[in-house]
């Protein structure tokens, strides 16, 4: 066997067989990889897939989910990017530190994800951001603007146009911090509401599969993760606070920017979405026919318009 091998080896041409191994080498690096790293002393989950030495995109997810989001999105980019997936703690499969130790906001996800960057040499990348996405993404890039080499935003807020009805409880709770107002939001951890994250303005909800709100309702159903999202939608305040820096950034940065947002989402409606053209005229803004988590029924055409947006934006080495 050996000699048949060597003996077709020496048959192929060299050009041809450097791209076969060369395309060994890629479809190698395009697997994801699962892996946990510690950052200041908390366990940070993250998916990792690509080529160490090419152009980075950072992924970040929103809530209930977790880096599970970008499953399918990973292996369609990883063959031209490295791609890096991190759960924040409590989600997904990073660690959970005792929220009487660990203070649970979004800035401290901002902090331990630059942390995580860091350690895996990572020095400028791209960021997709969806829904608790944005604040933690657009926090690192006012710790580090110079580092954002472009923006992919899915329904991920910015603007106070962004917030309409959907919000009035929340609000009301960030206003008093009310036990009342605490309770009430409890209704937005149940299996019908995470459900209806995934389901509410699909055309065609049977694109969408139910292992992914499942798979997110088994991870809230934790004991004592309740009470940490609870404490997580107190602190989403303090992003629509710092809404006029991310804007600023957005201005005087002036990352190249897609923008592939679910219009019929009532969670971050579309007007979230356009008021993003005032201070980011060229973006390229694309409204898809479903809800909050577009990956899960416009993967296709999502990794499609990311694609040929990062091949044109995204300086290569």
């Amino acid at each position: 066997m050996l000699v048949m091998v060597g003996a077709l080896s020496a048959a192929i041409p060299p050009a041809a067989l450097a791209e076969a191994q060369a395309r060994a080498v890629r479809a190698e690096s395009a697997v994801t990889r699962f892996r946990t790293a510690k950052v200041d002393g908390i366990d940070v989950f993250y998916r990792e897939a690509g080529m160490a030495d090419a152009p980075a995109v950072l992924l970040l997810h929103g809530f209930p989910t977790s880096s599970h989001m970008f499953r399918n999105l990973i292996p369609a980019l990883a063959h031209r990017y490295r791609v890096i997936a991190p759960d924040y703690p409590a989600f997904g499969h990073s660690g959970t530190p005792d929220r009487h130790e660990f203070k649970y906001s979004f800035a401290r996800f901002a902090e331990l994800m630059d942390g995580l960057l860091n350690q895996l040499a990572v020095e400028r990348y791209a960021l997709y951001v969806q829904d608790y996405g944005a604040p933690v993404g657009y926090r690192l890039a006012l710790r580090h603007p110079e580092r954002i080499t472009a923006l992919v935003v899915q329904n991920g807020n910015a603007y106070e146009e962004g917030l309409k009805q959907f919000w009035n409880p929340i609000k009301a709770y960030w206003a008093d911090g009310s036990d009342a107002h605490r309770a009430a939001l409890r209704a937005g951890l149940t299996l019908a509401a995470t459900k209806s994250q995934y389901l509410d303005g699909v055309p065609d909800p049977s694109r969408v599969a139910p292992d992914a709100w499942l798979h997110d309702q088994a991870l809230l159903d934790r004991p004592g993760i309740d009470e940490i999202m609870l404490d997580l939608f107190k602190d989403y305040g303090s992003n629509v606070a710092l809404y006029p820096q991310f804007q600023a950034f957005f201005r005087s940065r002036k990352p190249p920017t897609l923008i592939v947002w679910g219009t019929n989402d009532v969670i971050f409606p579309a007007d979230g979405a356009r008021s993003y053209l005032r201070d980011l005229p060229d973006a390229e803004l694309h409204l898809l026919d479903t809800g909050h988590f577009a990956l899960e029924d416009k993967g296709d055409e999502i990794a499609a318009l990311m694609l040929d947006f990062l091949d044109r934006k995204l300086p290569r080495k």
